[in-house]
């Protein structure tokens, strides 16, 4: 997936606070300054028209006047309209003729040529105020990325032969033994061989809530050590990391454009060129219609109507609106890959999930073992152990913890992986199926009960042709289950479960939760055909899962969620949406987060078309001076601004 990055390393690194770039959108990064270096122009210009306006009209002397009075007004003009006019040079080069920076330059330039000289100055100090209030939002706005960064520490402490050395952390080689300090960022990611920890894992997760580690548990980098000196062993590569690959992401967020955000875009090119048409036949054209026609008086108006056209408020406005909605909900610990899936998944109607680790907790536990008398129950167990210990399924968690140790004596050749059944393969020349009922069935394996009368889901175990009998293993409901629905119901949104797991559990399962309607015992290719299904009655659909064993599925889908954004790489890589901490409740979050960003969206777009139309009107029709002109540009800009990064501090 070709996508252009933002480097947020380089935040700051512009020239000047009203830089823009109309192929990237307005680029108002300016971090490298403080906030009087950025205002310091606009004092300058500001502090020299007042004086001049007060010499103009209250100070009574003899001497300002004619040229010097020209240069005071230019003197005035330079430290805020050069900047412009430079930006207006590079755009012409780069071949976009109609930029603002045009608009706002002729706008100014001719109103000095009209003798109009404290307007043509007020209007590009005004224009330069508000390019740095709009970049102070930006910055405001990026906040919460770049409290991301923070969290990957620039050096580690590796132990090697006992001695503790300070390294570059991009330096550290897979294997290397970290130390971590109380207080200190993990680095990269590993495993803890220390015998406990405790971290607070909010950088990833957005969740302050202290996470107790164990002995050989993985620990990822931007976690926080919280207890005593704890060791990690390095198991991934500093550019692979975890947060590395969530950053990544991210910053490659902003370059995902919602229709939206294209649209406005395309729009300015087509509408700036026309209204300086416009602005042309308002100059000409009245001198043949009207008897006292006034150059200077018809230019007066059409320079106003350039300063109205200037689409500011639009191209930076949205933009920001998305960044501000991806911002919200990475402070919430979910990562939108890109502002078109804020604007799809606002629109979702039905969401579509998977049961394991999405409303359960994933977690099983073996609850009763039935082995066939003919067979002796141990060598069995140690057999599935074995064979289960090759998948990373949470099922063959259990049976290992059941279990114990695995028998290093087994040794299993052709083994294979069935999709929806389970596992096979041979041993002491003979083979071995373990997975559901249907697999025993696949291979005519004849057996004694009724799997539908079990509620819990069954591990069925064959052995040499013969069914050997059963595990049964449950699953917890997560805490927040419950809740997940009920907010997705009042969003109006219905609510489907799909699960390879046995029907009776899955029933049960969305009966206690409230779930509208719910399906079992579902291979991969079972669930895409009831997606289709939903998909069918033109609805939009978002499915939840792990992003990998349900990988159909995410592609059919308008939105595909992953749960469990700190499990799987391939996570990361296969969904739209990460929701970091595994909450379900997360769900509805994304989907309101989508929807108040679309909100703001769309209340810029009206206002500023609303407020624009008006004064275009009287601008045209020579009722608006350049006063309301600078209203209906920054002015309207900065209220948009103000409404976009509104969604940073609100409560979802």
């Amino acid at each position: 997936m070709a996508k252009k990055k933002l480097n947020l390393r380089d935040i700051g690194t512009e020239k000047h606070a009203g830089e823009h770039s109309h192929d990237a959108g307005h680029n108002h990064d300016n971090t490298d300054k403080t906030t009087l270096q950025m205002f310091l122009p606009a004092i300058i210009s500001f502090t020299l028209l007042i004086i001049a306006i007060a010499l103009d009209n209250w100070i009574t002397q003899n001497w300002f006047n004619g040229w010097v009075r020209i240069a005071w007004y230019v003197a005035a003009y330079i430290p805020v309209g050069l900047p412009v006019l430079r930006d207006a040079f590079d755009s012409i080069r780069k071949s976009d003729f109609f930029s603002e920076f045009l608009l706002m330059s002729i706008a100014t330039i001719g109103a000095f040529a009209i003798g109009e000289y404290p307007e043509g100055v007020a209007v590009m100090l005004f224009y330069a105020v508000g390019e740095v209030f709009q970049t102070l939002a930006v910055q405001r706005a990026k906040s919460d990325i770049k409290t991301l960064l923070d969290q990957r520490p620039d050096e580690v402490t590796v132990l090697k032969d006992n001695q503790a050395t300070t390294v570059k952390a991009e330096s550290v080689e897979i294997g290397d033994i970290i130390q971590l300090k109380s207080g200190e960022k993990l680095g990269l990611d590993g495993e803890l061989i220390s015998e406990k920890g405790s971290f607070n894992t909010a950088a990833l997760t957005g969740e302050s809530k202290p996470d107790s580690k164990t002995k050989g548990e993985t620990v990822l980098a931007g976690m926080i050590n919280l207890n005593t000196v704890v060791e990690v062993k390095v198991t991934t590569a500093y550019k692979d990391s975890k947060l590395s690959k969530i950053l990544e992401l991210v910053q490659n967020a902003t370059s995902q454009k919602a229709p939206t955000e294209l649209f406005i875009r395309k729009f300015a090119k087509i509408y700036t060129p026309i209204v300086v048409l416009l602005a042309v036949l308002i100059t000409i054209v009245p001198m043949f219609f009207v008897q006292d026609y006034t150059f200077s008086k018809w230019l007066y108006r059409a320079l106003v109507f350039l300063v109205i056209s200037c689409p500011c408020a639009l191209v930076i406005s949205i933009p920001l609106g998305y960044f501000g909605g991806i911002g919200a909900a990475s402070k919430n610990g979910i990562l939108f890959k890109g502002s078109n899936f804020l604007d799809v998944i606002a629109t979702i109607k039905n969401v579509v999930m998977d049961k394991t680790g999405t409303m359960t907790e994933g977690v099983f536990k073996v609850q009763e073992v039935i082995i066939h008398p003919d067979f002796d129950e141990k060598t069995i167990l140690a057999m599935v152990n074995k064979l289960e210990s090759q998948s990373t399924h949470p099922v063959a968690t259990a049976i290992h913890n059941f279990v114990g140790e695995l028998d290093s004596k087994i040794a299993f050749e052709n083994v294979e992986e069935i999709s929806g059944h389970g596992l096979k393969a041979n041993v002491n020349g003979k083979e071995l199926l373990v997975g559901n009922f249907k697999l025993l069935d696949k291979f005519s394996i004849k057996y004694d009960l009724d799997p539908s009368s079990i509620v819990y889901t069954t591990i069925a175990i064959a052995y040499d042709n013969k069914f050997a009998g059963y595990l049964t293993i449950a699953d917890s409901i997560k805490e927040d289950a419950q809740e997940a629905v009920t907010k997705l119901h009042n969003l109006n949104v219905k609510v489907t479960m799909l699960s390879g797991d046995k029907t009776n559990v899955v029933e049960l399962v969305a009966k206690e939760l409230g779930i509208d309607t719910a399906f079992g015992d579902l291979l991969p290719e079972d669930k895409v055909e009831k997606l289709k299904a939903i998909k069918s009655k033109g609805e939009s659909v978002a499915f939840v899962g792990d992003g990998v064993n349900d990988a159909p599925v995410v592609a059919l889908s308008d939105v595909g969620i992953a749960m469990g954004g700190l499990g799987s790489d391939a996570t990361i890589e296969t969904a739209d949406v990460v929701i970091q901490d595994d909450k379900p409740s997360k769900i509805a979050m994304a989907i309101n987060i989508g929807k108040q960003t679309k909100k703001i969206v769309w209340q810029n777009i009206i206002l500023a078309f609303a407020v624009k139309a008006v004064v275009l009107v009287l601008g045209a029709g020579g009722l608006a001076t350049m006063w309301e002109a600078v209203f209906a540009d920054v002015g309207v800009a900065l209220l948009a601004i103000l409404n976009a990064v509104r969604i940073q501090k609100m409560k979802f």
